[in-house]
């Protein structure tokens, strides 16, 4: 069960130094890897022979594999933001809101045991939490990036926006923001962010301490472009609908209109689906092969036996599923997400079924460093899994979106309220994974409904919630 706790954050982080190891311990380092937009259906290996990712498939061979890992939802239309929020804080999905600025963070509370903290790609969050987490910021980057009016409500007539012209900008960037005085020839952000931190595991100054460097991606997040002999890989007609493919999504689900959703035209037809996955599959295809840089930078360094390599996204997306384009909604393709973990003492291949949110990588971390994690941190480390003792961490996991929605997901079941939309959802996940027939209204499932909804309520209350104990239609 989670649980508040209060905290003084200056007294905190004076008691995290003074944990430190003896100096003659030798630490792991740490190279965290973090997607944009990836969902969970998106990773070869795992379950979408569609798409290729060999690196990704090469850390799950190497590492451990969580095949059900979801995040705890979101507060604002960027679920990106809440997401890491709560991934650099170690709090819940309420109180984050509140006290992120005054908690110990992950790069902060590593830092204050010695790590060299540096971080290549997106951030995100504050100015004055990426000041405290990260001691080397070789290149930091917003949040999204746009590329003008023609990336949206495509295809459309006469719409000639293409994912290779380097000219429309978007995740094509001029380098001279990061290399004054070059002539700047322009890059992928992912070639830019992973050639950072590729450098940084080659070039390192101090190589006395151990490390964190934290390499966040705006990939595959749109606008997904990628290089022409990537979109190539996949044409379009080749691209498979998924089986929760609808024209619309049946009704308002709060934020139907958003900037994600309105990249396609309305309705959605297969053509658009077809179209936005195989850019989609190019971007994830492009990005893996920026993942595979960084990991052959590690090899070359010589510091790959000593490090554990963390990969997840933020969140997943839709792309097409459900009549919906992007993130804001809780089903799986969009709450649940790749975590792979490999390194010293890991064994290679293990995959865990269990429930776990993707916010624990904070005193997972810690513990592997053999730091003690802030009290503050309010998700359980994932290390007994790895050895095969674990307790179940979540008999259910929950995920909101604004006042929208609230879900509740055990191994079995899902349950989704919709109270401004007075609409209850109601899936048997392991008959449906997909998440296409809705139970709710059905009186054999009265009782299930009824169960879910009270396991619902009781999150609400655990987290703090800030609105009123949803009702179920």
């Amino acid at each position: 069960m989670l649980r508040r706790r209060d905290f003084l954050h200056s007294s905190l982080v004076a008691g995290i130094a003074a944990q430190q190891a003896p100096a003659a311990t030798v630490k792991p380092n740490f190279l965290f890897l973090i997607a944009d937009d990836l969902t969970y259906r998106a990773v070869e290996k795992l379950n979408n022979p569609e798409v290729a990712t060999p690196n990704l498939n090469r850390l799950m061979k190497q590492g451990c594999t969580f095949t059900h890992c979801f995040h705890q939802g979101s507060w604002l239309p960027a679920v990106c933001v809440a997401s890491r929020s709560m991934l650099n804080s170690g709090l819940t999905a309420f109180r984050v809101q509140r006290d992120i600025e005054k908690a110990p963070l992950w790069g902060e509370t590593m830092g204050a045991n010695g790590y060299d903290t540096s971080i290549a790609g997106k951030w995100h969050l504050s100015k004055p939490n990426l000041a405290r987490s990260f001691k080397h910021q070789a290149v930091v980057a917003g949040g999204m990036f746009e590329s003008g009016p023609t990336a949206y409500n495509r295809p459309s007539p006469g719409n000639t926006w293409s994912p290779y012209d380097q000219s429309l900008k978007g995740q094509w960037l001029e380098t001279k923001t990061w290399q004054p005085g070059a002539d700047a020839p322009i890059k992928h952000a992912a070639q830019i962010f992973s050639e950072a931190a590729a450098d940084y595991l080659l070039k390192r100054q101090d190589k006395t301490n151990p490390f964190l460097l934290y390499v966040g991606f705006t990939s595959p997040h749109d606008p997904r472009q990628a290089p022409k002999a990537y979109v190539e890989r996949y044409p379009k007609e080749r691209i498979q609908v998924p089986p929760n493919y609808l024209p619309e999504h049946p009704f308002d689900q709060g934020d139907n209109k958003i900037r994600d959703e309105v990249l396609a035209p309305f309705p959605r037809t297969r053509e658009a689906v077809q179209l936005h996955r195989s850019e989609y599959y190019a971007h994830v295809d492009y990005f893996d092969n920026q993942i595979g840089h960084i990991l052959d930078a590690l090899e070359k360094s010589g510091q790959a036996a000593n490090t554990y390599v963390i990969l997840t996204a933020d969140h997943g997306l839709a792309v097409g599923q459900h009549g919906l384009m992007g993130k804001q909604n809780l089903y799986d393709h969009s709450t649940r997400i790749p975590l792979i973990i490999g390194g010293p003492g890991i064994p290679a291949g293990k995959r865990v079924d269990e429930m776990v949110y993707q916010h624990s990588v904070f005193p997972t971390a810690c513990e592997l460093a053999g730091i003690t994690a802030p009290s503050t941190v309010e998700f359980p480390s994932l290390v007994d899994c790895f050895k095969g003792k674990s307790s179940e961490k979540h008999d259910a996991v929950f995920c909101f979106y604004r006042g929208f929605q609230r879900s509740v997901r055990t191994r079995e079941h899902k349950l989704i309220v919709y109270p401004q939309a007075g609409v209850t959802q109601l899936f048997d996940l392991k008959k449906d994974p997909w998440e296409v027939h809705n139970l709710a209204a059905d009186a054999k499932h009265a009782a299930l409904k009824k169960s879910l909804l009270e396991r619902l309520h009781r999150f609400q209350k655990e987290l703090e919630d800030d609105i009123p104990a949803v009702t179920a239609s």
